[in-house]
């Protein structure tokens, strides 16, 4: 168990705060968020149970975890992600190219990445992501080298793990090539066969429909402009099959409307409902382009939107309708993209961008601190299928992140030390990172990884992976 003591501030559902209260985590869960919990050192003391009767260890707390200069948030959920792509940042050929020159480019990059370059790529990634509060992820893995059988998934699952991370892959997939009319070479693009029946067996094999699974498999084809109308459609038809979500690029930029309506007669979005690919399980990323008409058929549908606002800002793409989408009941969720259109992933970061590009677009009142919060937790974890992810609430799943705000970027800005967090402060690095009811990022480091190491050795992949372009 785990007491979190006396925390300075605790950001509780409904954007409702409490100041001086404890939190404890028994197992994987929350058990009490109240004051004066007692902390418990041997497993032998009791307390009275129903009927008077004592309980062996009730209320025992294995540590205590003085949370006087913390704020204590739920987990946030990054709900739309590209691992690989660690390992091409701010490369300067592409640093400003819009989306699609940036992929013609990269797919070339990027069609030697292996094993290796996966399995640390999402070290990093996802060290990343915790460092900055993130505690549970989605990752959009689209890239087989044709001709090449590897496990990825099962890749980024053994990194997840050793991080302790809450994790989302996808089984990702291209099969629309140049030559068909795509856009990605045909060094990435597989069969259409063979990627159907991998992502069965990745199904299979690593799918957790728990309630608090650490494991939930995505079956997600990249995009209209890289997948056959009937992958879209047979991948649809598979994932319900399987009881697993559905997840894909859409209405990103105007290019990708303009190949739609030039090899499909329709937008983005039209032809995604044609294809049976919309509704409660399906989340898009992006969704900058969309109509009135497509926000309202989202809204009908409970399709969810994955809001990627620095890699939209990056790429130049536009500003998505989020404030709109709110209004009209779309779930949205928080998403820093791919690490080489964003180029971080500092997910504190991205709440603070989204916070103000939408009152770039839309007034100063457009959205507040508490909205985006909401966004970065309980949207996302609806994006992804989690029914108790996502709040400081007993019973839910014990995924925090403590933040200190008693430093100097902080300083003047205590009248509000949730809002701090997006309006104040530069350093977004969480001093404690909870996931599962495990302390996964200690004193603003990873818990049991070298850091170091793992800099290195993606640095070192990303000179190899471009000497061989």
């Amino acid at each position: 168990m785990i007491l979190l003591k006396n925390c300075f501030s605790i950001l509780a559902p409904e954007g409702k705060t409490l100041a001086g209260h404890d939190i404890l985590i028994e197992g994987n869960r929350i058990a009490r968020v109240a004051r004066g919990i007692a902390a418990r050192d041997s497993a032998e003391e009791t307390e009275p149970g129903p009927g008077g009767k004592n309980r062996p260890g009730a209320g025992r707390a294995t540590e205590v975890i003085d949370c006087s200069r913390f704020v204590v948030v739920p987990g946030f959920v990054n709900t739309h992600h590209h691992f690989y792509q660690t390992l091409t940042r701010c490369l300067p050929a592409v640093q400003n190219a819009k989306l699609f020159t940036w992929l013609k480019y990269l797919y070339e990059v990027w069609k030697f990445i292996d094993e290796e370059a996966v399995y640390y790529s999402s070290l990093a990634a996802m060290g990343e992501l915790l460092k900055t509060g993130c505690t549970c992820a989605l990752n959009h893995h689209y890239l087989y080298r044709k001709g090449v059988s590897a496990d990825l998934v099962g890749v980024q699952l053994e990194a997840a793990s050793a991080l302790g991370i809450r994790f989302c892959p996808c089984r990702g997939s291209m099969s629309l090539s140049v030559k068909d009319g795509g856009l990605p070479p045909d060094s990435v693009v597989q069969d259409e066969g063979e990627i159907l029946e991998d992502s069965a067996r990745v199904i299979e094999k690593y799918h957790d429909s728990s309630e608090l699974s650490m494991r939930r498999v995505f079956l997600a084809p990249c995009s209209p402009f890289s997948v056959s109308e009937g992958l879209m459609r047979e991948t649809a038809r598979l994932a319900r099959l399987h009881g697993v979500r559905l997840h894909t690029h859409l209405a990103e930029t105007a290019d990708e409307d303009e190949y739609c309506l030039g090899r499909h007669g329709k937008r983005p979005l039209s032809l995604m409902t044609d294809l049976g690919f919309v509704g409660e399980d399906v989340s898009f990323a992006h969704g900058i382009f969309f109509t009135d008409e497509d926000l309202r058929i989202l809204a009908r549908t409970g399709t969810s939107i994955a809001h990627c606002p620095s890699s939209n800002m990056r790429l130049g793409s536009g500003i998505a309708r989020v404030k709109e989408m709110l209004v009209l009941g779309v779930n949205v969720g928080l998403a820093v993209d791919g690490s080489a259109s964003n180029d971080s992933g500092d997910f504190l970061g991205e709440m603070r961008a989204a916070l103000l590009l939408q009152r770039v677009k839309y007034g100063a009142d457009a959205i507040t601190a508490k909205e985006v919060f909401r966004m970065a937790s309980e949207n996302g974890a609806r994006l992804l299928g989690y029914g108790k992810v996502g709040a400081v609430k007993k019973g839910w799943a014990a995924d925090l992140a403590l933040f200190d705000v008693h430093r100097l970027e902080y300083a003047g800005a205590l009248s509000d030390p949730v809002a701090a967090l997006l309006f104040a402060g530069f350093d977004h690095g969480a001093a404690c990172t909870v996931v599962d009811g495990r302390v996964v990022v200690r004193d603003g480091r990873l818990v049991g990884l070298d850091e170091d190491d793992i800099a290195r050795r993606v640095n070192n992949l990303s000179r190899r992976l471009l000497t061989k372009t």
